[in-house]
């Protein structure tokens, strides 16, 4: 698709007018029009608040014409799992789980590979397979490469080990020692839980990219912790497999 397309689809599913999308990036109606028209193309900060407006990566706007990866694991990047920046702005170089909010969450090579390693291993690639290829692959990387300039000398990882020092110090029944915390994106980790009432609810953002993990529990078989936590809350459940019978049992405001 061209931009003009592009532009032209996103701007009727989100039901808006050419005066009403006009507003919402402060230039005129006949800009709209002509861009629709395929006269002109949106300048480089209209197309960033075109971005920002639609929650599409500038890519996309400009008809896909390059095949995004995460400059820090590699993943092909699609639109609902690019990274942002603080500001709110997509960042077409990483993904929700190596950055958050304009916040880097990686800054050991080794834990990132573990995690992506169980994510990538199938019928098709083994575990083995998997390590080596991210062992060649996330060197040549933007962020390890830079690693250096783009990290935050240590800050967030300390506030990682803050966060699992607190949440240990918690002393949760059956539930083993915790000792790291990963990025996850609340669409996957949002489970809905049955209140008393009998309705169900769930208190994550889809979009928010949090800290947590998933740990067997010591007493009983096939009970599963989850843990899931940010700045501002600390949040544990247990569930059994496939997340069937969810229980909120903590919910600690930091």
């Amino acid at each position: 698709m061209q931009t003009k397309d592009v532009l032209l689809e996103l701007r009727t599913k989100n039901g808006l007018s050419q005066d009403e999308l006009a507003d919402k990036i402060f230039v005129t109606r006949q800009a709209v029009s002509r861009w629709e028209n395929g006269d002109t193309v949106p300048n480089t900060e209209t197309l960033k608040l075109l971005s920002k407006e639609f929650n599409v990566s500038i890519n996309t706007l400009l008809g896909a014409p390059n095949k995004l990866i995460c400059q820090c694991c590699g993943m092909p990047l699609e639109d609902e799992i690019i990274g942002k920046d603080k500001d709110g702005f997509l960042n077409e170089e990483y993904c929700k789980w190596c950055y958050a909010d304009g916040t880097f969450t990686y800054s050991n090579m080794d834990d990132l590979i573990e995690v992506c390693v169980k994510n990538m291993a199938n019928d098709n690639i083994s575990e083995e397979q998997a390590r080596e290829y991210l062992q060649q692959t996330l060197p040549t990387l933007n962020y390890w490469k830079k690693y250096e300039q783009l990290s935050d000398n240590g800050e967030f990882e300390a506030f990682k080990e803050q966060l699992v020092k607190e949440i240990n110090e918690l002393q949760i029944e059956g539930m083993p020692k915790l000792d790291k915390l990963n990025a996850l994106v609340g669409k996957y980790v949002n489970i809905e839980y049955p209140l008393p009432s009998g309705i169900k609810a769930k208190f994550l953002n889809d979009n928010t990219t949090y800290l947590g993990n998933q740990l067997e529990s010591e007493i009983v078989d096939g009970l599963f912790f989850g843990v899931i936590a940010n700045m501002d809350f600390i949040m544990i459940c247990t569930y059994e497999k496939d997340v069937e019978n969810p229980e909120l049992i903590l919910f600690k405001k930091r």
